[in-house]
């Protein structure tokens, strides 16, 4: 009862503080002066918006465009901005008037923190950006405008668990979540940025701009990850601690991790593998590589699939590298024609008409058409050929290569043969002649 009772009378105490001050002349004496500051910071922005022509419409073309965009995009920002000006005026008048000017310093504040909110809503466009701008920028510039900044910090460091030495604050935590996200964010626009810019060195060959690109990685976010350090206060003695414990997880657990990591990098010094290159796992799945990484490796299918393929399997498994000195390569299709066709013929007349194919080479062999051998139903022959690419995909050289041979074929009237069956029907015996026995010598 007596904790009621404390409430009890601080409600009637801060309800009485309240009545004086609404019933006071300077509370009114400033009301006025905000009512007047907003209305003169409104009559102006709508003047300046009217008479000005960068805010009259929005610029689609001219010159300075992009600037002219934004004086236009500034527009939406004029009224509050004159408002922080006008409110600014009104503190030095009300605390001239009436001594006071406690309320008018509230609507500045009030009015600080609507410019930011106005800013980031124009001109943030990225979500998380913009998310955490309004959820992390918006709330600290409130406590910091209305003077209430230090007493949070000093409130969430008293919330604190300590065990030992070991010492942690729900502002320690707050602080190393924001700094982290914010750093890593950071970190990773940047390792992007610095790996197409390495990528895009012609100078260097694909496997050297690879490897190029992940150290910069790493060494990005060893930086990253120390820089953290350093604005959280921790000690970087703290790292041998981290070292430590991360040698003893590699004992237990994180083998795997290690291995395709060191197996990441021997991929790149030694350069069996590019990107670009066309891989054939040793379980008969294949793709295209797109990219390497520190864990590992991704291979892209023609049917739009991606397979994520640990980089210790390109080290300790066999794996077949079609594009790794070139992209040409050999195929060949089978065809059949009937046993009347002149052998002799078929070959000059086929392997003319695969040459006729732009993606066939001549180089390093021509197309050679080949007698495989006499089947049941006709002459067995086939086609080899060079092409530049692969037989999938985009391209369906075999589809094209038997479309050619089908119109040779035709146009010299080999016949290409049906497979036939012959059946010999055989008179059924008579039930006598089944009973009959043979006759004993």
């Amino acid at each position: 009862m007596q904790i009621f009772d404390d409430l009890k009378v601080f409600g009637l105490e801060a309800l009485e503080k309240v009545l004086d001050w609404a019933t006071s002349p300077q509370f009114y004496a400033q009301l006025g002066a905000i009512i007047v500051a907003i209305a003169v910071a409104y009559g102006v922005a709508k003047q300046i918006r009217t008479r000005v022509a960068f805010f009259e419409r929005e610029p689609a073309d001219g010159p300075f465009l992009t600037v002219r965009q934004w004086a236009f995009a500034c527009g939406d920002l004029l009224f509050s901005v004159l408002a922080v000006l006008a409110l600014a005026i009104a503190i030095e008048g009300a605390t001239a008037s009436v001594g006071t000017a406690w309320l008018v310093r509230l609507a500045a504040s009030a009015a600080v923190v609507f410019v930011l909110y106005s800013a980031i809503n124009r001109f943030i466009t990225n979500p998380l950006v913009r998310a955490a701008c309004v959820w992390i920028g918006i709330p600290l510039a409130t406590l910091k405008v209305f003077g209430w900044l230090d007493e949070t910090v000093v409130f969430l460091d008293g919330l604190s668990l300590e065990a030992g030495n070991i010492r942690l604050s729900l502002y320690f935590l707050a602080k190393a979540a924001i700094a982290g996200g914010i750093l890593f964010w950071l970190g990773r626009i940047s390792s992007n940025v610095g790996q197409k810019v390495i990528r895009d060195q012609d100078a260097l060959d694909v496997s050297t701009r690879e490897l190029f690109a992940k150290l910069f990685q790493i060494v990005l976010f060893v930086v990253v990850i120390i820089l953290l350090l350093q604005i959280l206060g921790l000690d970087l003695t703290a790292l041998t601690v981290f070292g430590g414990a991360l040698g003893v997880g590699l004992g237990f657990g994180l083998q795997q991790v290690a291995s395709n990591f060191i197996s990441g990098i021997i991929i790149l010094l030694e350069r069996s593998l590019s990107v670009g290159d066309y891989i054939q796992l040793e379980d008969g799945r294949a793709g295209t590589l797109k990219d390497i990484n520190m864990r590992s490796s991704t291979l892209q299918t023609f049917d739009g699939k991606e397979i994520n393929v640990p980089n210790e399997k390109f080290v300790t498994t066999q794996f077949v590298n079609w594009t790794r000195d070139g992209p040409e390569q050999r195929y060949e299709v089978e065809f059949q024609v009937s046993y009347e066709t002149d052998l002799h013929k078929v070959p000059p007349i086929i392997q003319a008409a695969v040459s006729k194919h732009s993606r066939v080479l001549q180089k390093p062999e021509e197309p050679d058409c080949e007698l495989r051998g006499f089947a049941a139903a006709g002459v067995q022959f086939a086609v080899e050929f060079w092409v530049d690419g692969l037989d999938d995909g985009p391209n369906k050289f075999s589809s094209d290569i038997l479309f050619l041979i089908w119109d040779a074929l035709k146009e010299n009237d080999i016949k290409i043969p049906m497979p036939r069956h012959e059946v010999v029907i055989v008179d059924e015996p008579s039930e006598t002649q089944l009973r009959r026995k043979p006759l004993k010598a």
